[in-house]
């Protein structure tokens, strides 16, 4: 008997039925296309964090920069050099030729006692964690010119010839200050931190007999840049290093998070920064600890600055920060606007159509119908049309993500870092420096990644859930509606 009704108040009423089922499928579309691109996004920003901090990494723990000094360099940083009198070549010209490679903490980072690390393993529900060491390398190749000549050249338009010597052979002076980002990091620690984002591309990888031997894996990228190959040489900070590997990054769309990665005990001794560490990468036993996790090590170090994934996600901008922003405001906004305009629209019809029906209900009413009764029939009716809107809005909603999805939309995404003087210094690039003796620089790291909206099962009964929830909404109202008519109220319909 209630099916056969249903079916046939549907069937009569076609037209209310199309309007309210239109109206929910284009809001339950909506929603899903905004809930899959706010998980596209997520996931991409997690692929440009994972370039940096590692796969699995959840919490990250640094130390807040302290303001510079104001001094030329940083107050000895990497952006100082110091010659003395011995220091350089003399070279036929009588120009001298100097040389310096300094290893120092990347500018706008802090470094802090290491032993910190142990205060993390001690956290309950952490998994693993790792230590790394961000340092810049900073090489300045200058030839001065003879300034005894200079000198000696006589007061300025007394007709004397100027001193010779230099780049130019004018008594100039040349030089170049050229910079590359080194990471310290504990050979065993592979599970947590940047070198698990990684995979092999040439010779192999670093290990914990590697703990205290001068030996480097390179970025595949900059490897080719500066020419290098498993086998060669790099100096760093006035210590060779064999490179034995190089490595790219495990996702197509990011780069890894330094040019250099060598031990970090021996990046501490040769930056003289023994004991100390710049950043810890943590990785929690399960998705439900990282909160508890990171109120845990704060509260044991209480100066350190502890970021989740979430926290560090606001670092990263460009138009993926524009398109997170834009979903997150904006997309979120309109879908709850189309979404209780759809549900005003269903509660407005049903209503309108129960105030249409005064006589069929009141003739039920009189001839045994309870008020009970015909409010289920009413739900039951609003609730199968918004469920036909829910399977339209469904249909759309996936179709439209497919589509996207095949169209490959790229996003560029930045994540500004701090380069030493000059140099270039953002992971996974290279090039020459700028000026000597220069402030600290911020460069954006841009990546470009694809966008892809996930299709889950969560999306699928979040659409569905509210198809029933608007029309159990609008059959509450208009049953509500229908259970104040009375009898009498059809029989005067009638007259």
């Amino acid at each position: 008997m209630f099916g056969t009704y249903l079916r046939r108040e549907l069937v009569g009423r076609r037209k209310q039925t199309v309007i309210i089922a239109i109206g929910m499928a284009l809001a339950i579309a909506l929603v899903i296309l905004v809930q899959s691109f706010s998980a596209g996004v997520k996931n991409a920003q997690a692929s440009v964090l994972e370039s940096v901090y590692g796969v699995g990494t959840d919490i990250t723990v640094s130390q807040t920069p302290e303001a510079p000094s104001g001094e030329p360099g940083g107050g000895g940083g990497a952006g100082r050099f110091d010659f003395g009198a011995d220091d350089g070549t003399t070279t036929d010209d009588g120009s001298t030729a100097v040389s310096q490679s300094r290893l120092a903490a990347e500018r706008g980072t802090e470094t802090f006692d290491a032993a910190a690390l142990d205060s993390v393993l001690t956290v309950n529900n952490v998994a693993a964690a790792s230590a790394t060491l961000a340092l810049t390398n900073t090489t300045f190749d200058g030839e001065l010119p003879d300034f005894s000549e200079v000198r000696s050249g006589g007061a300025p338009g007394d007709g004397a010839a100027p001193a010779s010597g230099g780049a130019d052979g004018a008594g100039g002076s040349s030089f170049d200050v050229n910079s590359f980002t080194v990471l310290g990091l504990d050979p065993s620690g592979d599970s947590v931190g940047p070198l698990s984002s990684v995979t092999l591309a040439d010779g192999r990888g670093l290990d914990a007999d590697d703990a205290e031997s001068t030996v480097a894996i390179l970025d595949s990228s900059y490897a080719t840049s500066a020419e290098l190959a498993v086998g060669d040489t790099l100096n760093i900070g006035g210590t060779d290093f064999e490179v034995v590997g190089t490595v790219t990054s495990t996702s197509a769309d990011a780069t890894t998070a330094s040019n250099v990665y060598i031990p970090l005990g021996v990046a501490q001794s040769v930056a003289g920064l023994e004991g100390m560490v710049s950043t810890i990468s943590v990785q929690a036993a399960s998705s439900t600890a990282i909160a508890q996790v990171k109120s845990d090590i704060e509260a044991a170090l209480p100066d350190a600055t502890v970021s989740s994934q979430e926290d560090l996600a606001s670092s990263v901008s460009g138009s993926l920060a524009s398109a997170s922003t834009l979903i997150s405001q904006l997309g979120t906004w309109l879908s709850l606007a189309v979404l209780v305009a759809a549900f005003a629209l269903a509660i407005l019809f049903t209503i309108s159509g129960v105030t249409r029906r005064t006589r069929e209900f009141g003739t039920l009413k009189a001839i045994g119908w309870s008020n009970r009764r015909i409010i289920g029939q009413v739900a039951g009716e609003s609730t199968v049309q918004a469920l036909i809107g829910g399977v339209i809005g469904v249909v759309v909603g996936l179709g439209a993500i497919l589509i996207i999805n095949a169209a490959g939309i790229t996003l560029g995404a930045s994540a500004t870092s701090s380069t030493g003087p000059g140099g270039v210094g953002s992971p996974g690039g290279a090039g020459p420096g700028g000026g000597f003796g220069g402030a600290a620089a911020a460069v954006a790291q841009t990546t470009d990644v694809v966008l892809n909206a996930p299709i889950t099962a969560t999306v699928i009964a979040i659409a569905a859930g509210i198809a029933l929830i608007g029309g159990l909404l609008a059959g509450a109202f208009g049953g509500w509606r229908a259970a104040r008519l009375r009898p009498a109220e059809a029989l005067r319909s009638v007259s």
